[in-house]
């Protein structure tokens, strides 16, 4: 299992892409989970990273927790809104472990409080997923060229060149 502080040591460019376009979309992604009837769903998500590990963190009962529940399996995309990709965009592919560590909880939504003004302070955060990465891929376009980043766990970064 590949944790977000073992992923960005592992692959820079894929995490530095994923990072800035998460920040410019205001920490909007969109999360594709397996429906129960094997379909695929996409759904907006916040992702956070806190304490070295990314965080799958929503409103408890909705139907892609519910779904992450029963199949751990996600991708995670960075919001695009540029049909030209012209500040790329990244894919991040993992499972989800549920963390009830109420100690912990207590100092994300600390945290969450901090930065955001959101206020989740003394409430059960129920789900708390940590992402733990399997995969990983960023697009980035210039210079008249596509180049796809790839990253796998155990394997350095490799860079496919599309013209």
């Amino acid at each position: 299992m590949t944790i977000w502080t073992e992923f960005t040591q592992a692959s820079p460019r894929i995490s530095e892409v994923f990072l800035r376009r998460h920040a410019a979309a205001g920490n909007l992604c969109l999360l594709a989970t397996t429906r129960s009837d094997g379909y695929p769903r996409i759904s907006p998500l916040e992702p956070r990273i806190f304490e070295g590990e990314l965080w799958l963190v929503g409103m408890p009962g909705t139907t892609k927790f519910l779904d992450l529940r029963r199949d751990p399996r996600f991708c995670l995309h960075t919001a695009t809104l540029d049909s030209q990709v012209g500040d790329g965009d990244a894919k991040l592919f993992g499972t989800v472990r549920e963390v009830p560590d109420a100690e912990l909880q207590r100092r994300w939504a600390e945290s969450l409080y901090e930065d955001t003004g959101f206020d989740l302070r003394g409430e059960k955060l129920e789900p708390f997923f940590a992402a733990d990465i399997t995969g990983a891929s960023a697009v980035l376009v210039g210079d008249g060229r596509m180049e796809v980043v790839i990253w796998k766990p155990g394997e350095p970064e490799r860079v496919v060149v599309k013209h």
